[in-house]
């Protein structure tokens, strides 16, 4: 069973609908904030955290709750995550009890369907009575000198701002955060980004006993308070079967990955890069942002230029989605820098067999952030991947590169009689304006594997580097 239980309301959880909510639990617990306000916990007898319940968000974009959790809902709705402890039993049914008894209450629905039975739940106090340790992390299930593991089991696992925060406490501490999930879970790409390279790490049950690492398929075992790979006699990690088994759905995501820069001025508005790019590459602008899962706001660039500027100097990072008719996802992330603000841009949008990506509207996207969006540099790719955009434990080939585009400012750098004539057969494209051009460069449809040789020539030609977003 689940160990996160979600509440879906109509309306707004008040104080009053949260203390019947938590009442939920009976007498015996005591209640006490964390997280500066935004986490209320339920403790046992000894003061061991049960339950955490997170500050609810008011979710406006549409698809949100089913690109997450698999269920439709309408919007706006509010979203009250609970969390219960693996070290006391009882706390799954206890979570359970708070968010059914707050979807009673404001008449609205708990996630996953039959959790949120309301009837009365006892806690043995000989379960909870060890306290937790001083500044645990809380509802984290285990916790060693290296490592902190939260175990997971929904459609989607996302990055959502409890995440975040274990996430930001474990790299304070220099230790490493597993998420732990069965194999039919998939992962948010955001969640992906953020597990990618050590010491973090997505660590998957092999159906057939064992664990296995969610995106390299290495096979990990648990050791000195920590997963790591098993090695063999040659002390090289071994792949799990269950990894190298691969998706025949003939699905497919296209990635793009740009970097731009402007001045740092007053009336400099941030996103409409992105918009640009959406706009170019489905139609219309994005539905939402914020600043992590679920993704709430409504789509506006300014307010997502006001929180950048509120958070100067530390850098900004959001994510931004779009309608569920055309599943789309970026990442970006806004830095000030002596030059300007840049923002790094992964913008990536999943296809069907029967659809395809727009390779004709690449060079109509390189001129727009060309011309109008100061782009330093674009690559794009297209490889296999779900059209829900949602990430497998299992092996996919790598992408293969599309284009790649260089901006105003690298190619007045290079010189642009130079830039234009790479040691390659390809024709590069001149786009933006004549006074200061930048170059498209066509590297193919997506399916010849030299595509990444070709990129690797060209770059040294131009010394330069692909983006580095998301």
């Amino acid at each position: 069973m689940t160990k996160d239980v979600i509440a879906l309301t109509p309306a707004m959880p008040d104080t009053t609908a949260m203390l019947v909510a938590l009442a939920a639990g009976g007498a015996d617990l005591d209640v006490s904030p964390a997280g500066d306000g935004a986490v209320i916990q339920l403790l046992g007898a000894g003061g061991r955290p049960l339950v955490s319940v997170e500050a609810p968000v008011l979710v406006q974009v549409p698809g949100e709750t089913e690109r997450l959790l698999g269920t439709p809902s309408a919007t706006p709705v509010w979203w009250t995550e609970t969390r219960a402890s693996t070290a006391v039993p009882e706390a799954v049914a206890l979570a359970g009890a708070v968010a059914g008894r707050l979807a009673e209450v404001l008449g609205g629905a708990v996630w996953p369907e039959g959790a949120g039975r309301v009837g009365g739940v006892e806690v043995a106090s000989a379960a909870s009575a060890a306290p937790a340790p001083v500044g645990a992390l809380p509802t984290v299930d285990v916790i060693t000198e290296s490592t902190a593991v939260v175990l997971a089991d929904r459609p989607v696992v996302p990055l959502t701002a409890w995440l975040s925060d274990v996430l930001r406490t474990t790299a304070a501490y220099g230790a490493a955060l597993h998420v732990v999930t069965p194999p039919h879970c998939r992962l948010s790409l955001p969640l992906r980004s953020a597990l990618t390279g050590a010491p973090n790490r997505w660590v998957v049950q092999d159906p057939g006993g064992g664990y296995y690492d969610g995106l390299s398929g290495a096979v990990l075992g648990w050791r000195d308070g920590t997963f790591a790979p098993t090695r063999d006699g040659a002390g090289q990690a071994r792949p799990a079967e269950a990894f190298t088994r691969p998706d025949a759905s003939g699905e497919r995501r296209l990635t793009v990955s740009f970097r731009t820069e402007h001045p740092a001025e007053r009336e400099l508005t941030l996103g409409r890069s992105l918009e640009a790019a959406w706009r170019i590459l489905t139609g219309e602008p994005p539905a939402g942002w914020g600043t992590a899962e679920p993704v709430n706001l409504p789509w506006s660039p300014r307010l997502l230029t006001d929180l950048a500027r509120a958070r100067v100097p530390e850098p900004t990072l959001i994510t931004v989605v779009g309608r569920p008719e055309r599943p789309a996802l970026a990442t970006v992330r806004v830095t000030r820098t002596a030059g300007g603000v840049e923002e790094d841009v992964t913008l990536s949008l999943g296809y069907g067999p029967t659809e395809e990506p727009p390779p004709a509207a690449l060079p109509a996207l390189a001129e727009e952030l060309v011309a109008r969006h100061g782009l330093i540099s674009m690559l794009v790719s297209a490889g296999p991947g779900r059209r829900d955009l949602g990430v497998a434990p299992r092996i996919a080939p790598p992408p293969l590169p599309l284009s790649f585009t260089l901006g105003g400012a690298g190619v007045a750098e290079t010189g642009l009689t130079f830039a234009r004539r790479p040691p390659l057969a390809l024709k590069p494209v001149q786009v933006g304006p004549a006074r200061r051009p930048g170059l498209h460069y066509p590297l193919g449809d997506g399916t010849d594997p030299t595509g990444w040789d070709t990129l690797g020539i060209l770059l040294a030609h131009l010394r330069t580097s692909v983006p580095t977003a998301g």
